[in-house]
């Protein structure tokens, strides 16, 4: 069994405003029990397949503190179960860009996130082999 590390890189997070504008006006969009997900194919030559940003709307989560803990724990989520989901888009050899939005009203425990994250990526993996095909 090899043994790879489970890192979120700078290089794997959404930052350029061209791509997330972009995002809001083209992408597609994917609703589960706890996010909404707007994704499109991205055309940069990034290193990772997939590019990602969370976000937690200030209009439900008015304290910064809250909305940074639930930020953290999606990221973590993620972070310890995005290898199946890239070595998908390897197989399938496309680059994608994410804009997750966390919809919940409440404060939601992390082993909770972590299955919403895991189901959320397995979503968005069922709808790229339908738009492939």
């Amino acid at each position: 069994m090899t043994f790879t590390r489970e890192t979120f890189k700078k290089a794997e997070r959404l930052s350029s405003r061209k791509t997330i504008t972009k995002l809001f006006e083209s992408g597609n969009t994917l609703f589960t029990d706890c996010f909404k997900v707007i994704w499109s194919d991205s055309e940069t030559d990034s290193p990772f397949p997939a590019r990602i940003a969370f976000t937690v709307p200030k209009k439900r989560f008015r304290r910064a503190v809250t909305r940074n803990l639930l930020k953290r724990r999606i990221r973590e989520a993620y972070r310890k179960n995005k290898s199946p989901f890239y070595k998908f888009l390897v197989s399938e050899n496309i680059q994608i860009a994410l804009m997750v939005i966390f919809r919940k009203d409440s404060v939601e425990e992390y082993n909770t996130l972590e299955k919403a994250v895991r189901e959320m990526l397995g979503a968005v993996s069922t709808q790229i082999r339908k738009k492939r095909r």
